[in-house]
């Protein structure tokens, strides 16, 4: 079982001062039978209050302000994290699509997740679909039809899209990192009728030296009634499975953003971000 040290610090810096900083944070990590929490210490300029609760989705998030003017503020979280690898990576649930639609058509939550979004590419995420899956499939063996097909056929490049890149921008120029791949995948699985959620988190290094190792890193997890929550990462095609630590789950980014805000002033805003990632 992996222990990792995890030191995360976000930074924003203003050509002048500002006040009343609102922020609101999902940098607290998930305590889960697969992740388990042995310390977590978060310190913030000015040392505000910080209000805790759980959304909609079950990830915490803390909102907290500073009202005194200031040029900067950081924001510094550090976690010891001791995370448990299954015995097989690769899910067993054998059900099919037909079987699954029996066990969500009355769970509200559930038909939210296998909603896609309404996208102008709609019908290029259909043919993909169509070309790579068949209804009799099990659900896994779709989900990974879908996962292979993104590391395939785009390309990890980082610096050409931001958060507010769309899946159509995504589809036309087939390229991004992980939190554009997450959002495809997302698409694909949800155009099968299959739920899935968003996942953000960290990627801790392993021998396999995968991308986006020792940063940030968004992922996918696919439900299945055997197998409950599945985690895919379409970055490097592969099961989840003891080196992803999991921050956040929901619909899509704007869900598990990990720091997000508004201030008073007309200052311009730059913004840098640190992760280091090791082993305990």
């Amino acid at each position: 079982m992996p222990v990792f040290q995890i030191h995360h610090i976000t930074q924003y810096q203003y050509d002048r001062p500002v006040k009343e900083s609102v922020s609101q944070i999902r940098i607290f990590p998930l305590a889960t039978p697969a992740q388990h929490i042995r310390q977590f210490e978060l310190l913030i300029t000015s040392d505000p209050v910080v209000a805790t609760y759980a959304d909609y989705f079950g990830n915490t998030v803390g909102d907290f302000t500073v009202l005194h003017p200031h040029q900067s503020l950081t924001i510094d979280s550090r976690l010891t994290v001791e995370t448990i690898e299954k015995k097989t990576a690769t899910p067993e649930d054998d059900i099919t699509i037909a079987d699954l639609r029996k066990h969500i058509d009355t769970d509200i939550s559930m038909l939210r997740l296998s909603d896609p979004e309404r996208i102008a590419a709609q019908e290029s995420i259909n043919d993909i679909v169509q070309s790579i899956t068949n209804p009799v499939q099990h659900v896994r063996h779709m989900a990974w039809a879908c996962s292979e097909y993104i590391y395939r056929h785009f390309k990890y490049e980082k610096g050409i899209t931001s958060v507010e890149t769309t899946v159509d921008e995504i589809l036309e120029h087939r390229r991004g990192v992980c939190q554009d791949f997450a959002h495809v995948l997302l698409q694909m699985l949800r155009t099968l009728g299959i739920p899935a959620r968003y996942v953000s988190g960290y990627i801790c290094p392993n021998k396999s030296g995968m991308r986006g190792e020792g940063a940030t890193h968004a992922w996918v997890e696919f439900y299945t009634p055997g197998d409950g929550w599945v985690g895919i990462d379409p970055t490097n095609n592969v099961w989840v499975n003891g080196y992803h630590v999991v921050l956040a789950t929901g619909r899509d980014f704007n869900d598990c953003s990990p720091v997000k805000g508004t201030f008073k002033g007309i200052a311009r805003q730059s913004l840098s971000v640190f992760v280091s990632v090791g082993y305990e």
